[in-house]
């Protein structure tokens, strides 16, 4: 912009800085470096709320103090809260700025995160973005929805894939949901001593429960692949794969106890079919498609791979360790009174991973001295191993948390108007 005068004026809240244009154009937040690439005074008001052309001021009606803040972090680097006032008040005065909450120092994103899991707000996106891309994103909201109101497909596709989206969607959901627990009952049931006699007298009834179960699963599996977009990407997302590897055991044990029949020679099929029975087990995971904590720990587990798998070094290594020292100490310093449950480093890697976590099961335990000193050792080794990657999972799942509820929380609103409509 060809601004008036060299120097700019920003009067938030009644506060004035004075800025020269070359700072204007490299401010470090986002809104307000945008006002040296406005053009017209119209786009100027996109950005601030009123401007002053003779003086070259531009008024925005925010929080003077939370802006003063906010000023120290583009001075020194360091952003903090402003003391008493509300978290999330400051948060929405950050965003409008353009920042977000990684620019926080660490006690302030616990506090954050802390005030957000007690009491969820949406802050709207007017505040986050400029008004013109406010009104592009809504014309494009209203042609998608009137897309997807001309098309059947599409209204089929979000009755299978969201629960939330429509009350047929609930019912269908509610109806998944109950099949999957009738076939755990079942499943849990068919390993009871007495399951085999109750099956020789309603052989039929077990039977048709089990079919129905199946068919269910099974055309609700095929519609959602029909009604979906991209087949190719139906076909790799985890929750599909678990569908069907939940499915397709059934129809290979019913193919399977055709073949074989009664024949004693093929009975060491029985073993496949009892394997592929029990991988019924993977039904729970559809549970996930309508819980949102069953969501949240897939998406957490997903965005948080680095710290499990460092995790996992860090038990894999102190394994190594005290392992080794356990079957040295416990077994090869003194043949005579050795220690025999200690003969070997992979036997006493069992150890060491019962100890680290605490559990304790007392089958294996060292008798001499310093291996129960190791022992100690290994047991806060592991207390403290396994706690140093929980705070960043921990704010990993808030934040997921937090997106799935906000997720749901529009299909609510969604449904509630189609409801009253």
């Amino acid at each position: 912009m060809k601004f008036g005068k060299n120097i700019c004026i920003l009067n938030v809240g009644g506060t004035k800085y004075a800025f020269t244009r070359e700072v204007i154009r490299d401010f470090p937040l986002r809104r307000v470096s945008r006002l040296h690439s406005c053009s017209s005074e119209k786009e100027v008001l996109e950005v601030c709320d009123d401007y002053d052309r003779e003086r070259n001021e531009f008024f925005f009606d925010r929080h003077s103090e939370a802006f003063v803040f906010i000023m120290l972090y583009v001075r020194s680097g360091k952003l903090r809260f402003v003391p008493r006032m509300c978290e999330l008040s400051f948060y929405n005065e950050m965003l409008y700025w353009g920042l977000e909450s990684s620019h926080l120092e660490f006690c302030c994103q616990r506090r954050l995160d802390d005030r957000m899991s007690d009491t969820y707000t949406c802050f709207s996106e007017e505040e986050l973005t400029g008004a013109d891309e406010e009104e592009a994103r809504r014309a494009e909201a209203a042609e998608d929805e009137a897309e997807e109101t001309r098309s059947w497909l599409a209204r089929m596709r979000r009755t299978f894939e969201e629960p939330a989206s429509s009350v047929a969607a609930q019912v269908l959901a509610s109806v998944s949901v109950i099949f999957v627990i009738i076939s755990m009952v079942i499943l849990c049931a068919s390993t009871l001593p007495d399951w085999d006699t109750a099956k020789n007298n309603t052989v039929e009834e077990h039977r048709i429960i089990e079919a129905v179960c199946i068919g269910w699963f099974t055309a609700e599996c095929i519609v959602r692949f029909i009604v979906s977009r991209d087949k190719c990407e139906f076909v790799r997302r985890p929750l599909n794969i678990i569908d069907l590897l939940a499915i397709t055991p059934y129809y290979v044990s019913v193919a399977m106890t055709a073949l074989t029949g009664e024949n004693p020679q093929l009975q060491r099929a029985g073993v496949t079919l009892r394997v592929l029975r029990m991988m019924r087990i993977f039904w729970l995971i559809k549970l996930a498609r309508h819980f949102l904590g069953l969501q949240t720990l897939g998406l957490t587990l997903r965005r948080c791979y680095r710290e499990m798998v460092m995790l996992l070094v860090f038990v894999c290594v102190a394994m190594a360790i005290f392992s080794a020292l356990a079957q040295l100490l416990e077994h090869g310093l003194d043949l005579e009174s050795s220690n025999e449950d200690y003969a070997s480093i992979p036997a006493a890697c069992w150890w060491v991973i019962i100890s680290m976590t605490t559990v304790g099961y007392g089958d294996m335990y060292p008798i001499t001295m310093p291996g129960r000193v190791l022992g100690g050792v290994c047991v806060v080794s592991g207390i403290v191993l396994l706690a140093l990657p929980i705070t960043f999972i921990y704010h990993s799942f808030v934040q997921c948390y937090h997106e799935l509820k906000f997720r749901s929380a529009r299909c609510v609103r969604s449904l509630s108007a189609e409801f009253l409509n």
